[in-house]
């Protein structure tokens, strides 16, 4: 039944001009839109962790206020509205909750911290947490798409128009996207890329109640009112859900499934051959959208009557079933082989270019598909007594879908089926969507769609059959695949719920540990020391260490050294993906010295930053071996706040080492590192692996107190019977002796205050250093950088305080190596 009183569009209300000026305000609602989407993630990940399940919560949280604001716009908001003005409320509304968003997550964040425990209590207070930041403006921005169909009729002609604006809505999403990727948050940070967010959202409500008011726009909604002033507005009922519509909310619900799942399957194998840099999600993302702009644009033209619009959904959903397989061949049997060698390329830009064309290549056929999917799924509905309530409808079964398809690729797809069987499931769910809406569809004859389905069925096993599995040299070797070639054997490979792992072995017995296309650790001279490093240096100087904090397992070797140590109690070990200690470890078990098997370890599977804010016990030593900072998400173990957290986690007398790497990084990358944990450690010490005075990487040292080292007790130390396992522990290294480890000393705070003067200061509010380190990651100047660092050197008679011949010693090493 018609409403009275209600705004009823007509053709003279929607001149061409005012369209435009439609399409205009759905591209700066899109682009705020995707710049809220990248700043609150990134708040919230700080929060509650970036491990799968945190960011399945806080997508889930994010898509279902989209799902939900769909869902009752049309329910609670009165037809009388004039569109755009509620369109405009709408906007503003988004505005306001973004700019309080920045402003509750640091409240929130302190009693999150003080109540979070594990297990699923902890769960559902994650969850309850990231509803009450993301809820409120999600749901208003889930809500202006059914709001501004009321400006449209559900006709061919008024369909079409919404596709526009969906597509339009699309691009402005690309374009915030890119903006708060390659500028806003890698230039300044994230108050101002909300506040960006919210001014794009107060001039689009601005310009949405202005176009409202001009004559041609409101006339309908003026002698709408004139004629029922003073009637009561009579609620429209919604009819049943025929056969038909019920295949189309289905199917729409299904691509929305494997949209999302393809997505997050797809992202894990280009970050593999990209590198999982915060530039390669931004362009991946950009390409995903852009392809379901370019969709709904063609899905718009397309549609038709709601039988043609019917029967080209249908098809879409076939096709897409051969360009998800056509993605999933390209991922994995074409793209990874190119003969591209990044580290030619001095200039980011290239690179950029680059990885633009290859996600472009493999993923932009499907995901125009699923743009022009919803498209036409919004031509099926027909016409009906409110469009915001129809087109509130498929959208929510299209996000719906979408929820249930990036929760369930994170944590089941991916780590129980692999990728490879991922692919095929979405080879048959986007089949058997295009068969439902054909056979529902009441425009083909029973025996049409039985030789079509009996067609189609063939041509699924095809596909299915051509999906290739993930080569293991992309989990291995990653974006240098094609200059790797044939240098080693594989181990063992496996596709975790928070990466892809794999050990490889070479010829000559080494073997080495892969993390998500990228060596991370191996049985190597060179690594070898710096594993031992990390735990032996803190261990050794630290009078009798107890308790240890080891974030991240790597090889186990670091938290391996600890069980030699005859005083240590407790090894709490910190890993945000499961395979590492199950299974990889096991291949380094002589090097870690059995550690998983060891009494004193306990294990925990969580973002290494969130057990840390949220633990309430202390530790002796606290050491930090994270994975490279160019990857996205790793910034958040290297902040100042997450360095004074770690600080005030220590005992009495406690210390802290850090993993810093000069390889594959740039001099304002390291700069920032060393220069944001001495904010928070101003006595610290450097500890150099270099290689014949050659820099690699580095460790650093820090304590709450001033540094004191007598090497004569150290050695004496050694050489007692209850610290054998130790000195056999640091030969196994190459450290024969007290001296050999202590002499790795490359300087401290206070010598290099000059070289860091400049130096940017990692915050949580801007995460600069990924931004830094994604800059430079095909950079290879370690030798370069250590030897900057390595000219302000001075012997530091303040911390080596022993005068005995082993002091002396250790001065003679440190002089003989300044001098050089």
């Amino acid at each position: 039944m018609q409403t009275m009183n209600a705004y009823q569009p007509s053709e003279s209300s929607r001149p061409q001009q005012s369209l435009l000026a439609l399409l205009l305000l759905f591209f700066g609602s899109g682009c705020a839109a995707l710049i809220y989407e990248i700043v609150w993630l990134q708040m919230l990940q700080l929060v509650l962790g970036s491990s799968a399940v945190s960011l399945a919560v806080l997508l889930g949280t994010f898509m279902g206020g989209m799902c939900l604001g769909s869902l009752v716009f049309p329910r609670v908001v009165s037809r009388r509205w004039h569109p755009l003005r509620a369109f405009a409320v709408l906007e503003a509304g988004v505005g306001v909750l973004g700019l309080a968003v920045l402003l509750l997550v640091p409240a929130l964040a302190r009693v999150y911290i003080a109540g979070a425990g594990a297990g699923l209590p902890a769960l559902g207070l994650r969850g309850a947490v990231a509803a009450l930041c993301l809820l409120p403006p999600t749901v208003l921005m889930g809500a202006t798409l059914p709001a501004i169909s009321r400006w449209v009729e559900l006709t061919p002609h008024g369909v079409s128009r919404l596709g526009w604006l969906y597509a339009g809505n699309l691009a402005g999403a690309v374009f915030g996207c890119l903006l708060a990727g390659f500028y806003l948050l890698r230039v300044h940070n994230l108050e101002t890329a909300t506040c960006f967010a919210a001014v794009i959202n107060g001039l689009v409500a601005c310009a949405a109640v202005g176009l409202a008011a001009l004559p041609g726009t409101n006339s309908a909604a003026r002698d709408m009112r004139a004629e029922g002033e003073g009637a009561r507005t009579e609620i429209a009922t919604d009819k049943p859900i025929g056969t038909g519509m019920m295949a189309v909310y289905l199917a729409i619900g299904i691509s929305g499934f494997c949209a999302l799942s393809a997505e997050v399957v797809w992202t894990r194998l280009l970050s593999l051959m990209l590198g999982a840099t915060v530039y390669t999600f931004s362009i991946i993302l950009a390409v995903f959208l852009a392809g379901l702009g370019l969709g709904g644009n063609l899905g718009a033209r397309l549609g038709g009557a709601v039988g043609r619009s019917r029967l080209r959904l249908g098809y879409c959903q076939w096709l897409l079933a051969a360009t998800v397989a056509l993605a999933a061949y390209l991922l994995c049997e074409s793209l990874p082989y190119w003969p591209i060698n990044p580290t030619l390329a001095r200039s980011p830009w290239l690179i950029f270019q680059l990885d633009l064309l290859r996600c472009a290549w493999a993923i932009l056929p499907s995901a125009v598909l699923w743009g022009a999917s919803f498209a036409l799924a919004l031509g099926c509905v027909g016409q009906g007594p409110d469009p915001a309530r129809l087109v509130g409808k498929i959208y929510a079964a299209n996000t719906l879908g979408a929820i249930v398809g990036a929760v369930s690729a994170s944590l089941m797809l991916i780590p129980v089926l692999g990728t490879q069987e991922s692919e095929r499931l979405l080879v048959v769910l986007s089949a058997v969507a295009g068969g439902l809406v054909l056979a529902c569809s009441g425009a083909l004859r029973p025996r049409t769609i039985l030789v079509g389905l009996l067609l189609g069925a063939a041509a699924v096993v095809v596909l299915v059959r051509v999906v290739p599995p993930v080569p293991w040299e992309l989990v291995a070797y990653g974006r240098y695949l094609p200059a790797k070639l044939g240098t080693g054997t594989k181990l063992f490979v496996g596709e975790g719920i928070n990466a892809s792992v794999a050990v490889t072995q070479l010829s000559d017995g080494e073997r080495i540990f892969h993390v998500s296309g990228k060596a991370e650790a191996s049985t190597g001279p060179r690594d070898m020391r710096v594993e031992r490093m990390l735990g032996h240096l803190p261990a050794l100087l630290h009078e009798r260490p107890r308790t240890v904090l080891v974030v991240g397992c790597g090889a186990g070797v670091t938290a391996g050294s600890f069980t030699t140590y005859p005083a240590v109690e407790r090894i709490v070990l910190c890993e945000i993906e499961p395979l590492i200690p199950k299974v990889v470890a096991s291949y380094f078990a002589q090097e870690n010295h059995h550690v998983m098997q060891d009494a004193r370890l306990r294990l925990v599977y969580d973002d290494a930053r969130h057990f840390v804010l949220t633990t309430r016990e202390k530790f002796d030593v606290i050491t930090s071996d994270p994975i490279h900072p160019w990857v996205k998400g790793a910034a958040t173990l290297y902040t100042k706040e997450y360095f004074q957290s770690c600080r005030q986690h220590l005992n009495p007398g406690g210390l802290v080492s850090q993993w810093v790497p000069l390889y594959e990084s740039t001099a304002e990358t390291v700069k920032s590192e060393i220069a944001t944990f001495f904010e928070v450690f101003p006595a610290g010490t450097i500890w150099s692996n270099d290689e014949a005075g050659a820099g690699y990487d580095v460790v650093l040292l820090g304590e709450a107190e001033p540094l004191r080292v007598d090497v004569g007790q150290i050695q004496k130390r050694l050489n007692s019977e209850s610290y054998e396992r130790v000195a056999r522990s640091l030969r196994e290294a190459g450290f024969r002796s007290a001296l050999s480890l202590l002499g790795t000393y490359a300087g401290r705070a206070a010598d290099l205050a000059p070289w860091l003067e400049h130096a940017e200061i990692n915050r949580d509010k801007n995460l600069r250093l990924q931004y830094l380190a994604g800059w430079g990651l095909n950079r290879y100047d370690q030798e370069a950088l250590y030897s900057q660092m390595a000219s302000y050197r001075r012997f530091p008679e303040d911390i080596f305080v022993g005068k005995d011949e082993w002091g002396q010693a250790l001065r003679r090493a440190l002089s003989t190596a300044e001098s050089k």
